[in-house]
């Protein structure tokens, strides 16, 4: 994949070298509480998570969470991208932001530029999105992006998550 670029972001596969900043982003506890505790406590760890994650959805589907950093200074910020799940009908839009970065518009940016790209490179009809109950700012991120609520669903027994779904005219 090329870079995506806007015009605050570039957003770019990971690699080994990003575990530093998945270590620091996993154990935000924004991040354990709203997506989940990956159990990821050392650098060994952030890179099992890169090989076992983004990494192998990479060589599967030739997509998947993608690192998003600042443009003009090529800090990490987040995540963000399109991943395959066995369990969803649709491709799902899923990001996460260091607190810092939040409420500045950067997750919005990478949002919609991961959706154009999945439209014009795959061809994608709609796309979904999972939501923990409670998560407001998600929730009003996506129906910004013009996400439609269409219900709950336990992805895992026991742990809810609200879904939405934006379809590409």
């Amino acid at each position: 994949m090329t870079p995506l670029t806007t015009e605050h972001l570039t957003i770019r596969p990971f690699t080994l070298e990003d575990a530093p900043f998945i270590l620091r982003l996993l154990n935000e506890p924004s991040f354990i509480d709203n997506i989940a505790d990956k159990g990821v406590r050392d650098l060994d760890q952030a890179r099992d998570y890169l090989r076992g994650g983004p990494l192998a959805s990479y060589a599967a589907n030739g997509h998947g969470l993608w690192l998003v950093a600042h443009a003009g200074t090529g800090n990490p910020m987040g995540m963000c991208g399109l991943i395959r799940r066995d369990i969803l009908p649709e491709l799902d839009l899923g990001y996460a932001f260091c607190p810092e970065y939040w409420g500045l518009g950067y997750a919005r940016e990478a949002a919609k530029a991961c959706l154009a790209w999945g439209r014009a490179t795959l061809g994608l009809q709609g796309v979904l999105a999972i939501v923990s109950p409670g998560n407001t700012a998600s929730t009003r991120l996506l129906e910004d992006l013009a996400f439609q609520h269409m219900g709950k669903r336990e992805l895992t027994p026991g742990d809810p998550v609200e879904v939405y779904r934006v379809a590409f005219e």
